[in-house]
């Protein structure tokens, strides 16, 4: 027997909230691709991470808290944040993770930039870089530094709706089915390999708040798994060689 759910429901009045933020997970259906347990996907030493974010900084508590629940075996070298303002300086004291502010108005060039993230990770022993939400280009500086290991989560199913305001151009399109996509980085812009991708609904009267909510549940979710995915494909296979 084959089921089919109805996206065009909505929860009962007292689970609707304006955000979307309280409805029950188990109420929107999502696919997950790859959709590998993460206990297969364990690699044998924990991954050094550094953690890149411009903002509120929730993707890198998503994989702080993975790493304490035991489903990604890492560890959280530093937190590197390019906006003083950021929440998710916050959120990596909380974690007891080092932070480091790196403004990028303090730079005159993006290799500039990127020159002192790629100091300040190699000085923190980092292996696997994560962009969890970090709004910068990237030069080839910081490509070049670690190849095939920057990992980068963008709110779409790529190669659609790439760069920013992807929810709005999903919407603007009138897509049926939106998500996100854990890629690694490559000059050009959200390009990369694709490493996973969560597909949610768009509902009739949903608003860029809403889905973007919808869609970060699975940005939690698919996160850590992505990471675990990359690092064990590599255990496997020359550094020097794509993912």
């Amino acid at each position: 027997m084959s089921f089919s759910p109805d996206f065009t429901q909505h929860p009962p009045a007292e689970e609707h909230s304006p955000a979307g933020l309280t409805y029950p997970d188990a109420f929107f259906p999502s696919l997950i691709s790859p959709n590998i347990s993460a206990d297969r996907l364990r690699t044998q030493t924990p991954i050094k991470l550094g953690i890149l974010a411009s903002g509120s900084g929730s993707n890198f508590e998503a994989v702080a808290q993975a790493i304490k629940d035991g489903q990604l075996s890492a560890q959280i070298q530093v937190f590197i944040y390019n906006n003083p303002d950021a929440y998710a300086a916050v959120r990596a004291a909380k974690w007891g993770v080092p932070a480091v502010l790196l403004n990028h108005r303090d730079y005159k060039s993006r290799e500039d930039l990127d020159r002192q993230i790629v100091q300040t990770l190699q000085e923190y022993d980092v292996q696997w870089v994560v962009m969890a939400g970090w709004m910068r280009l990237v030069t080839s500086v910081f490509i070049d530094a670690f190849p095939n290991k920057i990992i980068n989560i963008h709110p779409s199913l790529l190669p659609s709706f790439k760069g920013s305001r992807a929810v709005e151009q999903a919407l603007a399109e009138g897509v049926k089915i939106a998500g996100c996509t854990v890629h690694l980085v490559c000059l050009e812009m959200d390009s990369g390999s694709i490493l996973m991708q969560a597909a949610v609904p768009v509902l009739p009267d949903d608003t860029p708040e809403t889905l973007h909510a919808r869609i970060q549940v699975q940005e939690h979710r698919i996160l850590p798994l992505a990471i675990s995915f990359a690092g064990s494909l590599l255990e496997h296979r020359p550094s020097s060689k794509p993912i």
